[in-house]
């Protein structure tokens, strides 16, 4: 029972943590909700930025592929090898999943490094990439968690449980406590490595404007790129 109240407890904490504010927000009030203006804003930016790379991509395919349709090719080789390795042999029906997901992240990541979302004047707050709310990063963060659950029961039904008492029983309610605590890892740890580095990156461009922000608005590129990797593949489907 007391396994089970702090898994409650992590959720609804979870859930609470949707709440926090960094700032200023543009909200929209929608029926009888309020919402993050900016983060509609910035996601449909990246959404539309992807749809239309998509319909690029498909449009004309060539038997002799063109430079474009052979970097479409090799990212969807990438997104194929890592969930090979994460899943085994039965990843096929994941990748349309893991793929919508890892390209989300990532070029929301991106997007807060290379667009000037800052030059579009808000009536309160500013734009910024969707991954940089906490909202968009705990959102991400459950649906992972839900495909890991879904995943798992799937292959195994619920012998999958099983998995809670090895290597020996004694281990249940960290076993437990380990699932139920990573999306609230998962979340903080995108939502604080973004938002780290787009200040670390405003206040560099403040004091020194040239040059010197250069390489730590490339070693943002590189973590965004890791982050997107850590947020989609740190569960492991079916294990």
């Amino acid at each position: 029972m007391n396994v089970l109240s702090c898994s409650i407890n992590t959720l609804k904490g979870l859930y609470d943590i949707s709440g926090v504010e960094v700032g200023q927000h543009f909200y929209w009030q929608i029926g009888g909700f309020q919402v993050h203006g900016q983060v509609l804003i910035t996601s449909w930016v990246v959404i539309a930025i992807l749809l239309g790379s998509a319909t690029i991509a498909v449009r004309n395919p060539q038997t002799i592929p063109t430079q474009g349709q052979n970097f479409f090719e090799y990212v969807l080789e990438i997104i194929r090898d890592v969930s090979k390795t994460q899943i085994g042999e039965e990843y096929g029906p994941w990748v349309p999943f893991i793929g919508t997901m890892f390209l989300f992240i990532f070029v929301s990541n991106w997007s807060g490094a290379l667009l000037p979302w800052k030059i579009i004047q808000l009536p309160h707050g500013e734009l910024a990439a969707p991954t940089n709310d906490i909202n968009t990063t705990v959102a991400l963060a459950l649906l992972t968690s839900v495909a890991y659950f879904y995943a798992g029961l799937t292959k195994k039904g619920l012998g999958y449980f099983g998995k809670y008492i090895q290597p020996t029983p004694s281990l249940l309610p960290i076993n437990i406590l380990e699932d139920f605590t990573k999306p609230l890892s998962l979340s903080f740890r995108l939502f604080g490595n973004i938002l780290a580095d787009e200040l670390v990156v405003v206040v560099l461009v403040s004091l020194v404007p040239f040059v010197v922000p250069i390489p730590v608005m490339l070693l943002g590129l590189f973590t965004s790129g890791i982050q997107a990797l850590i947020c989609n593949f740190s569960h492991g489907l079916y294990r």
